[in-house]
């Protein structure tokens, strides 16, 4: 199939535009009851504030990721794939995050040692290092033993329920961020609401009544499949002529056809103004990074801009992710320009690679490659929305990342882990409130004086604690992954509590402790409830 290109076909859009959309959006005019109800509530849409959300496919190792250092049941669990502890730090000290120090002359990820957080408890895997900026600004928010009731540990139904909002039902077809676009009441008028670059529309933005925008390559962008030549042009204006002769019958003229062919008309005008290219990538850092001699690259496509890599003579150890992951950045960049430069309100991605069953990885490998693309996309998002700022702003971001379940505490005979329960969710943002930023603390849920809403959800250390206490051998949850969402839903997208229970239908079942915390009657556990996070 050959594709558009944006830049020559303006004027076929032109004139499929003129040709066919009056007739295509007349049926607009037409609201449903539900998009009407929605105009009158909350504020989603019209306060700026916009949501990144980036799903790590395949379940990310939570406990490898925030390490609980001051369990011991850590070490016994895990004696090849441990991260090693620095002898020369004290990690029950509190404080702001310890920074590895990095200069021009030394890796990147030189500092080999469990990063300091500075709870008292926990502390930060060396390959996400560049989260510690993030941390110490106040910025980031590290929520631990992250899961819902009756964990599902099939990547297929885990991952459904994480994107719909609703464990344990696979009846559910429409996603968490739909709902929240529909309640907003912009989905039948704005042709930019929820956006996803990735191979397909993610099931979070799915549903029936409005039409969500996937994108896999930007600069691609396809329209029906006909080649950009003198042929195919004559043969698309002739099919769209033909197509909107006359108003379709009245049994087929449905609103959420006209939508989507307004949407995409609309879309297509938008993306053709937007350098989604190559030679676009022009983002850098706001300063020498990492104490190098000059700023790095923030979302590196090539090796030429990989962090240090062409300033020091090409040398790899300069690199600030791994080169496999060169496709992932050029999406989440995409995802970034979107939200910086048009009105929508959801954008998102994908990386994937964690279902790491053998060789996982300690220092280096499969799992810390794919930890150093989580740290440097967070840090480089704040970077983005802090010097190129245009329609959004890093004060009205939040960036989220998602994960089916977490990873089994003791690890398997292939120096690797498998399929679990709780993990970690990182929430970062310029209103989210971490370290001395509304929290005395960055890290949730990872430490044994925890206690929200007057819930004690304390960190139980040992071989019969928190690390083996679901079914004896997974790592329990605290925090329910809805509450999360719940709270940055209503209070940084500005959803009303009556919208939130529409969108996430448990936070109408008082069972579910999902606002205030308690004992969930699903089954029997004791959650955190929401951590006021924004």
């Amino acid at each position: 199939m050959q594709h558009v290109n944006l830049i020559t076909r303006r004027g076929f859009l032109d004139r499929s535009m003129k040709v066919g959309l009056a007739t295509a959006l007349a049926a607009l005019t037409d609201i449903p009851l539900v998009m009407k109800r929605a105009l009158a509530e909350g504020v989603i849409g019209k306060n700026r504030k916009k949501l990144l959300f980036i799903f790590l496919r395949g379940a990310n190792d939570g406990l490898n990721s925030v390490i609980p250092v001051g369990d011991p049941a850590y070490v016994t669990a895990r004696p090849s794939i441990k991260i090693p502890f620095d002898p020369g730090t004290d990690y029950t000290a509190n404080g702001a995050c310890d920074l590895p120090s990095g200069s021009a002359d030394s890796p990147t990820f030189g500092y080999g040692n469990a990063i300091r957080l500075g709870n008292g408890f926990a502390a930060l895997h060396p390959s996400l290092k560049f989260l510690v900026p993030l941390y110490n600004s106040g910025n980031l928010a590290l929520v631990h033993r992250v899961g819902y009731p009756k964990q599902s540990r099939s990547h297929f139904d885990s991952q459904n329920y994480w994107e719909t909002g609703n464990p344990n039902n696979n009846a559910i077809k429409d996603g968490i961020f739909y709902r929240t676009m529909m309640e907003s009441g912009l989905a039948n008028t704005s042709p930019l609401t929820g956006v996803s670059v990735q191979s397909s529309l993610p099931l979070s933005l799915r549903g029936s009544q409005a039409a969500m925008t996937n994108l896999n390559d930007p600069t691609r962008y396809n329209l029906l499949g006909i080649p950009n030549d003198d042929a195919g042009n004559s043969k698309a204006d002739s099919m769209l002529r033909a197509a909107n002769a006359s108003p379709f019958p009245e049994k087929l003229n449905r609103d959420l056809l006209a939508l989507q062919y307004g949407n995409l008309s609309d879309t297509l005008s938008i993306f053709a103004k937007l350098n989604f290219s190559t030679e676009g990538n022009t983002f850098q850092d706001v300063g020498n990074t990492d104490g190098d001699t000059a700023p790095y690259y923030l979302f590196p496509d090539s090796n030429a801009k990989n962090g240090g890599y062409a300033l020091h003579s090409n040398d790899a150890q300069k690199y600030v992710v791994d080169p496999g992951s060169y496709d992932f950045f050029r999406k989440l960049k995409s995802a970034a320009l979107i939200l910086n430069n048009t009105d929508a309100i959801v954008a998102g991605t994908e990386l994937g690679g964690f279902d790491t069953h053998s060789n996982q990885g300690v220092l280096t490998g499969a799992h810390p490659r794919l930890q150093r693309s989580i740290g440097w996309a967070m840090y480089a998002l704040k970077q983005y929305f802090t010097k190129y700022a245009d329609k959004t702003t890093w004060e009205d971001m939040v960036v989220i990342t998602l994960s089916e379940f977490g990873r089994t505490s003791k690890e398997n005979s292939d120096d690797g882990t498998d399929h679990a329960e709780a993990g970690v969710m990182f929430v970062a943002g310029g209103a989210v409130k971490g370290y001395n930023n509304g929290n005395k603390s960055g890290v949730f849920g990872c430490s044994p004086a925890d206690s929200y809403n007057g819930q004690n959800v304390a960190w139980k250390t040992g071989d019969t604690g928190s690390m083996f206490g679901a079914s004896s051998r997974y790592l329990q949850r605290a925090v329910d992954y809805r509450s999360v969402l719940g709270e940055i839903i209503r209070d940084h997208l500005g959803a009303t509590q009556e919208q939130l229970n529409r969108i996430i239908p448990g936070y109408a079942v008082a069972g579910e402790a999902l606002k205030s915390g308690g004992t969930s009657t699903k089954d029997g556990t004791r959650i955190s409830g929401e951590l006021g996070l924004v």
